[in-house]
């Protein structure tokens, strides 16, 4: 065998230390390393120790960033073993302290860069990773415009690609080797980034409107055409152009907005385990979204979808929708609507008698009109949904399903203790934050955190192994009941959505329903005789493989 020294060199063929003193005499790495020889148990114990040392998440967040890029299997071991610890350190939070100084704490490339300003060499770009047709599955991208809820940060933002990916392999088994990261870099507005002397992207504003959508379509079409197999999927563009991104490609490119149907799907679980509670069907719901972006519009769609589904058509279902935003209820007669929430705009001859505060129509007069089935926030205006707001919800109602969605806690519209507390216990609760179980006149509830890393691993992974030319909202449905279908959310006090402590079972239990319903749909290219084997025969498994390469 060759000498192959660089192997220690390449994270995903470096096993540091596991190196047998046999594989160090074959590869040419006598004499390179410690006389030791350890397993990967051995470590992964030592990794999780020099972690613990670490006093602040960034710090532990540059730890593991430090040893994705020496070796990967240990990494990922890390995340596996440890995976409701690390989630909030590898991703959200965390991450977004980390992209804030990510041009001074420039560490290592992980990802490709596109920019708007050379156009030219996006394909180039793509090449020099050396990866052909059949060797990719997934593709992160972003263009960082709506990083959680930070904002515009740039090229900064890389690292939210990167995570998202991280997430992916740890949750759901998705190859690393068979993954790339990608930032599109069409400026920044954030003026401190444009003025910081360190920072590594393009400096000028962001580019918009023709310019814009014409790089997003040269993107796509180079993806597509170089790997052809691979999921594409969007993380935390603006407003302004998700939606309309994922509605006039997604069936012409094999793409996928976490934002929006991540979203909206792993509320559609918590809906979904909510209705098993009340007996009610799709059809029968009332629903008010306050905090109609895209992510609560997304919610909306999902939800407009299962409507269609039990029974309703196209308008009844959007009839029996409400997007309360900033300036109140959404109506006709705004001005200049975007496109996301025209759908759903209320007739303004509908609510011309509703009571009005200046020319708003808030939140309370929504709730009490309409009665609403299913309360979701997505505002990030912390305390919105006052005891007001809460009490009327449950005088609609018997059984309200709450989602209080807004994250960090500084952010969430109602605390969990006091929606219980205003409810008499009766609203079915799940957040955006983790919260701890919380005593109520002799019950514990157990409050469900509605974490899309629940529904969007499964969801890849299931695409990829079925090799869906697209995905359908079947597809996003059969995820959502697969999420569901893990908890019993009936008896009181129940979690409407499972941990995450199990999250790689979870993961596969959702790709064999996202296939199944690939199937269904007709848009499955893989022969996939037995999904359950299938899913189990693709994920990939932190640990060394006996053949060096």
């Amino acid at each position: 065998m060759a000498k192959k020294p660089e192997i220690i060199l390449d994270p995903l063929t470096n096993r540091g230390t596991a190196f047998t003193h046999a594989q160090r005499a074959r590869i040419g790495l006598t004499g390179r390393l410690p006389s030791a020889v350890e397993t990967l148990d051995q470590q992964a114990r030592r990794a999780w120790k020099q972690l613990e040392r670490h006093e602040t998440d960034l710090e532990k967040y540059v730890f593991l960033d430090q040893l994705h890029d020496r070796n990967e299997v240990l990494y990922f071991r890390l995340l596996v073993d440890h995976l409701a610890e690390l989630l909030p350190i590898v991703y959200d939070p965390t991450v977004g302290e980390a992209i804030e100084k990510w041009s001074q704490d420039y560490r290592r490339s992980r990802a490709v860069y596109l920019s708007i300003d050379r156009p030219e060499d996006v394909e180039a770009s793509f090449d020099t990773l050396g990866l052909g047709p059949d060797d990719v599955d997934l593709i992160v991208v972003s263009d960082a415009e709506a990083i959680l809820g930070i904002g515009d940060w740039g090229v900064n933002g890389t690292d939210i690609s990167v995570g998202k990916l991280a997430v992916y392999t740890a949750a759901a088994g998705v190859d690393p080797s068979r993954v790339i990261a990608v930032n599109l870099d069409v400026g920044t507005d954030n003026e401190r980034l444009l003025n910081d002397p360190f920072y590594l992207g393009n400096r000028h504003a962001r580019v918009r409107g023709e310019a814009y959508d014409d790089f997003i379509e040269l993107y796509l079409r180079t993806a597509a055409k170089l790997y052809p197999r691979a999921l594409l999927h969007f993380e935390d563009f603006g407003a302004a152009n998700a939606r309309r991104i994922l509605v006039n490609h997604r069936d012409e490119y094999r793409i996928f907005n976490d934002d929006m149907q991540g979203t909206g799907a792993i509320v559609m679980a918590a809906v979904i385990s909510g209705l098993k509670v009340t007996g009610e069907s799709f059809s029968d719901q009332r629903l008010v979204v306050f905090g109609a972006g895209t992510a609560g519009t997304g919610m909306a769609d999902q939800i407009h979808a299962a409507m269609v589904r039990d029974g309703l058509n196209e308008a009844d279902a959007r009839a029996r929708i409400w997007l309360v935003d900033r300036d109140g209820l959404v109506t006709d007669d705004m001005d200049a609507l975007p496109d996301y929430q025209q759908a759903y705009a209320r007739p303004a001859s509908e609510v011309a008698s509703w009571k009005r505060h200046g020319r708003r129509i808030e939140l309370l007069d929504v709730v009490e009109r309409v009665e609403p089935t299913i309360l979701i926030g997505t505002s990030t205006l912390h305390n919105a949904f006052t005891e007001e707001v809460v009490t009327a919800l449950a005088r609609g109602v018997e059984r309200p399903i709450l989602l209080p969605l807004s994250n960090p806690t500084s952010r969430i519209e109602v605390s969990p203790e006091d929606a219980i507390r205003w409810s008499d216990g009766r609203a079915l609760l799940a957040t955006g934050i983790p919260v701890p179980p919380i005593e109520y006149e002799g019950t514990a509830f157990h409050i469900g955190q509605g974490n899309n890393a629940l529904l969007y691993p499964g969801l890849g992974l299931g695409t990829i192994v079925a090799g869906a030319s697209s995905i359908t909202d079947g597809m996003l449905l059969a995820a959502a009941r697969a999420v569901a279908g893990q908890v019993d959310p009936t008896p009181l006090g129940s979690s409407l959505l499972p941990a995450v402590e199990d999250l790689r079972a979870s993961s596969a239990t959702v790709a064999v329903a996202v296939i199944e319903a690939a199937q269904a749909d007709g848009v499955a290219a893989a022969d996939v005789g037995d999904p359950v084997q299938a899913v189990l025969d693709a994920m990939w498994q932190p640990v060394y493989p006996d053949d060096l390469g």
